[in-house]
């Protein structure tokens, strides 16, 4: 049991707690509020009136699957021998090791959602995973979360360029996203029919390691992760869900602002970044953190990233804190990178805001760390255990 006393407590619902308390059992927020008592045998952290929130969450990174200090021994994202991989898993490739785990915590970021790279046309599934375990099916939240996809310079390069195959133009990519989709629309109609019927009338689909692994995408029980930069690429990819159907987030949505009108329209979940660092490409020449402001000033849900390695993941903070430097009302900037990343991830049920009977993942800070740049992470805690002090 663990008990956390005078607290800022910024529980992401309703108002702050100006002093308040917190108390955690088997993992789990049991109370939250003013003047709660120490219970009896309880482990106490004075939080000295500092800041407490919930822990931070980056909903688009790779941690894990592209280790940190390492060459192409730990690169394990890109499968780039085939541009249509939907059944790969990335949990398969997390390694909990990986040092930007131990970067994450030191940085307050407590979930991430992190997966394969945008080598590919479709590069497998997202996992949903805590920052802190040894065994990654224990730092699962959701195993597969969303299904990666990728339009624009990326798959044209990692083919087109490289290997001097297809894709090497932006149709290619559409038509292959296309014809998979339309067999795994065909796939599922299939299994659909005989799952319903008393299955002696009808013949079970001949088993199909990449079908398969499409049918919750088709069910709509799960995304498309959409890897676009490009105004006409993020549009695209929206064409493309709303001919089949189907559910999907934008992913860096870097030429954002520019379409903010025409991403109204549609209303998709948004995840902006990385935005920090040098424009390294030409589809991200438009590249601002004056993006975030607007689209959230637009009613759109969003969340920020860091893609990391991209921008490394304890720097999440720091991206959210230079969106409202550019002009993004404080409180959100705090849904971007605690709230809005858990429910498009679809793990609000466990993480992202502070209520009673949630996972106990907060963290405390010694300042302001969206608005003052020498705050520093005095206590991470990730399912009600202390697993960083500072």
């Amino acid at each position: 049991m663990l008990y956390v006393k005078n607290a800022k407590i910024k529980t992401m619902v309703g108002t702050d707690i100006e002093n308040g308390q917190i108390i955690v059992e088997n993992g789990k927020i049991k109370a939250i509020g003013e003047n709660l008592k120490k219970p009896k045998g309880a482990e106490v952290i004075d939080a000295g009136k500092n800041l407490l929130t919930p822990g931070l969450i980056d909903a688009h990174c790779h941690v894990g699957l592209f280790g940190e200090a390492v060459r192409w021994e730990g690169a394990d994202g890109n499968e780039i021998a085939d541009p249509i991989t939907p059944q790969l898993r990335g949990i398969d490739s997390i390694n909990p090791f990986d040092d930007a785990f131990k970067e994450a915590i030191a940085g307050g970021v407590t979930s991430v959602g992190t997966g394969p790279g945008s080598a590919n046309i479709m590069g497998g599934t997202f996992a949903a995973v805590k920052c802190v375990g040894k065994r990654v099916d224990d730092m699962a939240i959701k195993p597969e979360f969303a299904m990666k996809i990728a339009f624009g310079e990326n798959p044209k390069n990692c083919y087109g360029q490289s290997q001097k195959k297809s894709p090497i133009t932006r149709m290619a990519i559409a038509a292959g996203l296309r014809e998979m989709l339309f067999k795994a629309q065909r796939y599922t109609e299939e299994l659909d029919e005989y799952e319903k019927s008393n299955k002696k009338d009808k013949k079970r689909p001949a088993f199909d390691m990449k079908l398969h692994s499409l049918v919750p995408v088709m069910r709509k029980q799960m995304p498309l992760k959409a890897h676009a930069h490009r105004a006409d690429d993020i549009l695209t990819s929206i064409r493309i869900a709303n001919e089949f159907g189907l559910d999907i987030s934008l992913e860096h949505c870097t030429d954002g602002h520019l379409i903010v009108d025409e991403l109204v329209k549609e209303n998709k979940p948004i995840i902006v970044g990385p935005t920090f660092g040098s424009r390294t490409k030409p589809e991200v020449k438009n590249k601002t953190f004056d993006t975030v402001k607007i689209l959230v000033d637009a009613g759109l849900k969003v969340a920020i990233n860091t893609d990391a390695p991209v921008i490394p993941i304890g720097g999440l903070s720091l991206c959210a804190g230079m969106a409202i430097a550019a002009g993004l009302d404080e409180q959100k900037g705090w849904e971007c990178i605690t709230k809005n990343p858990a429910e498009i991830m679809g793990i609000a049920d466990r993480v992202g805001t502070l209520e009673v009977g949630k996972d106990a993942d907060f963290v405390i800070f010694s300042g302001n760390p969206l608005t003052d740049i020498d705050a520093k992470v005095l206590y991470t805690v990730v399912d009600g255990e202390i697993v960083y002090s500072a």
